[in-house]
């Protein structure tokens, strides 16, 4: 297994770019990146160069709502702006999200849609819109992540808010480079059966995020059983990524040794 670690979750005090030795004094060598618009691209991947390092994956905060016809014309443009950056960057994964997620007063809300489409309208849109953006995809070498975000602390309705939709999204494009991110908070958050889902969407992941619930902190300090989803990963045969998207209870050493305990080394 590898583990990547989030620039914008660890080592807070420092700015980001110093974030990136930190990490790398640890022994991770792969770093994910939220909202790249917002993020110094180009220092980021000049550090990771220096280090030996890369970035393992980042979103467009702007990407808008593929839910929305409305946003056709901005979200195709927005994945070819993110295609061309990743393949600048050596980037290998994009998330991609159903709604645009924006920050209100320091909390997320999706953005309102333009008109008051259907739910059923809504994925229909968001079907065709992929398919559409997964043909500019296959023209490189970058693979799209797809995430249900838990509507708990994001406000506003979200469209793919759990893994069973998200699979189903991932099963109708059915191509080689769209694949599910399996992350455990958001699952927890919005419908559990985590253990279950591991089973049921195997072969679809090809990483695990492992933030503990409610805090979104290192594996231990909530309420998942973290060790049961290892052993199930392992009786399943997993090993891809561990993505780290959690803030350290304490300090990013120690959260790091709490993490390789359950999962190894």
């Amino acid at each position: 297994m590898i583990y990547t670690g989030y620039l914008d979750f660890w080592f807070t005090d420092l700015p980001i770019v110093q974030r990136i030795e930190k990490f790398f004094e640890l022994g991770i060598t792969r770093y994910d990146v939220w909202c790249w618009r917002m993020a110094p691209m180009e220092e980021i991947y000049t550090e990771c160069q220096r280090l030996g390092a890369r970035i393992n994956s980042t979103f467009d905060e702007a990407m808008g709502s593929l839910a929305d016809p409305g946003d056709n014309e901005l979200t195709l443009r927005s994945w070819a702006e993110s295609l061309e950056m990743a393949t600048k960057f050596g980037i290998d994964h994009l998330f991609i999200f159903s709604n645009q997620i924006d920050i209100v007063d320091g909390a997320e809300w999706t953005r309102r849609l333009s008109a008051n489409f259907t739910e059923a309208e809504q994925y229909a849109n968001l079907l065709d819109q992929t398919e559409k953006i997964m043909k500019l995809v296959e023209q490189t070498n970058v693979e799209v992540w797809v995430e249900g975000l838990n509507e708990y602390h994001i406000q506003g309705g979200v469209l793919v808010h759990d893994h069973e939709l998200a699979a189903d999204w991932i099963g109708r494009i059915d191509h080689p480079q769209f694949r599910l991110a399996f992350d455990c908070y958001h699952q927890q958050r919005g419908s559990g059966n985590l253990i279950q889902g591991l089973e049921d969407y195997w072969g679809l992941y090809p990483t695990v995020h492992v933030g503990d619930c409610p805090t979104r902190q290192e594996p231990g300090t909530g309420e998942i059983n973290f060790v049961n989803i290892k052993r199930k990963l392992d009786d399943l045969g997993f090993d891809g990524f561990i993505g780290m998207e959690f803030q350290p209870s304490d300090n990013e050493a120690t959260a790091f040794e709490r993490v390789k305990q359950i999962f190894g080394d």
